[in-house]
């Protein structure tokens, strides 16, 4: 099923985003499956969970942390994280910072940015960001490594008010390459759409697209 699940979707995807197979809550079976059939980037959102399946599972895995990130639990991520989505405010930069020179490490991040409607998702508006990240910033943070922003949509089933979330995140990147991020050539990814939404955010700008529910089915809790 898993396997069947993900052709269909490679076949409609192609090449116009990459694909990172959200794993989260879902076994080591489950993420096996995907992996002969070729998957390699995985997404978790939460630490512990993610520390157990790199520890346990194939050491190519490319891991995405894509959850809300405490300060307190950055230590346990950087060590296995290819990248961390979910950068949303300022002291979890510090703290990754931080966490990635004890490792010896470059940490790729996204800029979380909040537009949805909720107030219970993380992020900084699109002109926090903008205001924080200045080329002075970004140079007293040497171990990370800024590759993108990241973003959800209102939780709703309005495509018109999905359509204004994703082009204000396209809108904020476009203004952060413009601006601080002009000579950075990695500065390049959109993280935003979900198996309920990817194809409108495909078709907004996205690079990278978070699909869990449309692969594995139903969350194993």
């Amino acid at each position: 099923m898993i396997a069947e699940n993900l052709k269909t979707i490679r076949k409609e995807l192609g090449e116009r985003a990459t694909l990172v197979c959200v794993s989260k809550f879902h076994p080591n079976e489950a993420i096996m499956e995907a992996y002969n059939a070729g998957e390699r980037r995985f997404g978790e959102n939460r630490p512990q969970e993610m520390l157990e399946k790199a520890t346990t599972l194939p050491h190519d895995i490319e891991w995405h942390f894509i959850g809300n990130l405490q300060t307190n639990k950055v230590k346990i991520v950087v060590p296995y994280a290819s990248i961390i989505h979910s950068m949303s405010n300022d002291r979890l930069v510090d703290e990754i910072e931080k966490q990635a020179a004890k490792n010896n490490k470059v940490q790729d991040v996204l800029i979380e940015l909040h537009v949805a409607q909720e107030e219970s998702k993380q992020g900084f508006s699109p002109q926090e960001a903008i205001s924080l990240f200045t080329p002075e910033y970004i140079d007293s943070h040497p171990h990370i490594r800024i590759c993108g922003v990241m973003g959800m949509a209102t939780n709703t089933e309005d495509e018109t008010v999905i359509h204004r979330d994703f082009q204000e995140i396209r809108d904020s990147f476009e203004t952060l390459k413009k601006g601080a991020f002009a000579n950075c050539d990695h500065f390049r990814e959109i993280s935003m759409g979900m198996s309920g939404d990817w194809r409108l955010a495909v078709e907004m700008g996205s690079t990278i697209v978070r699909i869990g529910s449309s692969i594995f089915g139903a969350r194993q809790y």
